[in-house]
């Protein structure tokens, strides 16, 4: 059976994580929870919300996905997860995310792995390139080649 995900982050960036992985996998519905923190909600009420996200896991393994380390989101994930059927990875971003859904079948500490390369995989520095099929060309105002 795939392990359930749980995304807590801070409003809005769980609920559109969770849209964002919808498009591509609209089959994970059922597997895929987020809790948008606000603001202005005090800590023990997004606890007990995150623990009622986590009793709607369908299945057994539940791996939490948070923004940041350290911050409101993650201290409430901490306090939900177990270590054992749950598992707790900071940093979520949508490539992590994508991974962990597609290797949703696999034990909870092979997901932990996944998401965690899947993560630092995706971050890299990209090459300006021009387009294909289209030569940089300087641009010398004496040059004059107007087709006519």
């Amino acid at each position: 059976m795939p392990s359930s995900i749980l995304i807590i982050a801070h409003a809005p960036l769980a609920g559109a994580l969770r849209a964002c992985v919808l498009h591509v996998f609209p089959e994970v519905e059922s597997y895929l929870h987020a809790l948008d923190v606000q603001a202005n909600e005090s800590p023990e009420a997004t606890v007990a919300s995150a623990r009622i996200l986590m009793g709607l896991c369908p299945d057994a393994s539940v791996l939490v996905l948070t923004d940041v380390f350290g911050a409101t989101p993650c201290n409430v994930a901490q306090k939900v997860v177990d270590g054992l059927s749950s598992k707790l990875v900071a940093g979520v971003n949508l490539p992590m995310l994508l991974r962990t859904v597609n290797y949703r079948h696999e034990g909870l500490d092979a997901l932990v792995a996944r998401a965690l390369a899947g993560a630092s995989q995706s971050i890299m520095q990209v090459a300006v390139a021009p387009p294909l099929n289209q030569n940089k060309r300087n641009h010398d105002p004496s040059d004059h080649d107007h087709q006519q």
